[in-house]
């Protein structure tokens, strides 16, 4: 029968020939077209998996156990780098001393990973997870060298497994899903082609035992990296049972990226529920409580309590970037209502300088921020030499207490809204806590410039100010499409 088909097709004519093979095209780019729109509905829809989009329970705190770390990265009048390490001495402080596991979550510089060979070393019993960005595998041709050598070390390096996650940038994400994805990640084009997926794991932190019985770790907005290009950055050190949760959230991220170990820690993370809900804060008088906030969560928990904020009440943010709508429009209504609201952003200078599209989305969301709430939003912006401002720290308060979150995640769609791994602690601490001294005055400090003669911190908003309709209708289009790499 199927013989006949050419000759059938032969005896037709012309014109009908002609319409028969439009249609079967149609037909086939119809099929193409549903198969394309089924996937990117799919995967901007799809459930999220284990140890995901999670807001754990409220934990009391000693003001002691909870300590803010800051990384200011500033230069002299002369231009020369004013070096800061805080945050990368403390997270060597951390793998020194643990005994018996350590959970990373980051890419690594290389003498980060030097110190964790040393560590394995001289503790052959030591456990060593480190959960990284496919970035850090397949960066070029072949894996590279430092991730090679902690595996020889004995460290179990598990790549996140990102194609889990939804789909931020579905008109082209579907695309690759369908045609590109089978592409090895170890050829240059399935490198690329994953790349501009815009699908990352940001997390950026360290759990461990602390050698004498307890647990420590630190949750960061950047990776613990040193030198001159090392970013400006914040940080949580913490000690308690909030940590357990932060150890099942990780541990569950590696399962479900193909890791098939055991990690034994006093028997308290694997015995979470990861699908438990929050309980009532219930904070009382406390000077400090902890909870985890992961992925979308974090956005959740910022819109409540920028959603509460009114006369009387402040809100500081020092962010790498601003851009997602509901927390655009959430700082307009909390300034309408009396709440004074500040930002320091990142300039994005050095995009201009390697042909991007300067300051987006920085210097087109703070114009229409400051426009749209007649100047009563204040904008400054960071003074980078050549680095990035990458904190990640938005503080809330009021005569009382002060809320705040701090970690991996900008207030942009990728980071808030279930695409990337992200994790922030947030706190909940009265006035008079050490904790609540350290972040109001450290944002102050950038904020009025309190820094040794010659150095400036931050600049006013006139400085990078862009009220380009170009690049404000630019930003908004990426933004909503998925089609921003921040």
């Amino acid at each position: 029968m199927s013989g006949d088909e050419p000759a059938r097709d032969e005896a037709l004519p012309p014109g009908r020939r002609d319409t028969r093979r439009r249609a079967v095209v149609t037909l086939l780019l119809c099929a193409l077209l549903a198969a394309w729109l089924l996937t990117a509905y799919w995967q901007t829809v799809k459930p999220l998996p284990p140890g995901t989009d999670l807001a754990s329970p409220w934990y009391p705190a000693r003001d002691s156990s909870v300590r803010f770390l800051a990384d200011v990265r500033a230069a002299d009048a002369y231009g020369r780098p004013l070096p800061s390490e805080v945050i990368y001495a403390q997270t060597l402080e951390v793998v020194r001393n643990a005994r018996d596991f350590i959970v990373l979550d980051s890419r690594l510089s290389a003498e980060l990973a030097d110190e964790l060979i040393a560590r394995r070393r001289a503790e052959p019993g030591l456990r060593v997870l480190l959960i990284t960005d496919p970035a850090s595998v397949w960066h070029g041709r072949s894996p590279r060298a430092d991730l090679r050598r902690l595996r020889t070390a004995g460290v179990e390096v598990v790549t996140a497994d990102l194609d889990r996650l939804r789909d931020s940038n579905f008109l082209y994400s579907s695309l690759w899903r369908i045609a590109l994805s089978w592409w090895g990640d170890d050829s240059r084009i399935g490198a690329w082609a994953r790349f501009i997926n815009f699908k990352s794991d940001h997390r950026r932190l360290i759990v461990a035992d602390d050698g004498r019985g307890g647990l420590v770790g630190i949750v960061s907005s950047a990776n613990a990296v040193r030198g001159d290009a090392a970013p400006s950055s914040v940080a949580l050190e913490v000690r308690g049972p909030v940590l357990d949760r932060l150890l099942a959230s990780e541990i569950a991220v590696a399962r479900f990226s193909g890791w098939s170990g055991v990690l034994r820690v006093r028997g308290a993370a694997s015995a979470q529920t990861l699908s438990e809900q929050p309980r009532p804060p219930g904070l009382g008088t406390g000077p400090v409580a902890v909870r985890l906030l992961t992925e979308g969560a974090i956005r959740e928990a910022l819109l409540e309590r920028i959603g509460a904020a009114g006369r009387g009440d402040s809100i500081d943010a020092a962010v790498f970037a601003i851009s997602d709508r509901a927390i655009i429009e959430a700082l307009l209504a909390a300034s309408s209502r009396g709440a004074t609201v500040r930002l320091i952003l990142d300039p994005g200078a050095e995009d201009a300088d390697s042909g991007g599209a300067a300051g987006v989305p920085n210097r087109p969301a703070s114009s229409e921020l400051v426009a749209a709430s007649d100047g009563a939003i204040s904008v400054r912006w960071f003074r980078t030499h050549g680095e990035r401002f990458r904190d990640a720290l938005v503080l809330v308060y009021g005569p009382e207490r002060v809320w705040l979150t701090l970690g991996s995640a900008s207030l942009t769609r990728r980071d808030l809204e279930n695409y990337d791994l992200e994790a922030d602690l947030a706190a909940n601490a009265a006035r008079s806590s050490d904790l609540a001294a350290e972040t109001i005055g450290y944002f102050e400090t950038l904020w009025s410039n309190r820094a040794p003669p010659g150095v400036e911190l931050t600049a006013d908003v006139g400085v990078y100010a862009d009220a380009s309709q170009l690049d404000y209708w630019w930003y908004r289009f990426t933004e909503a499409t998925g089609l921003a790499s921040y």
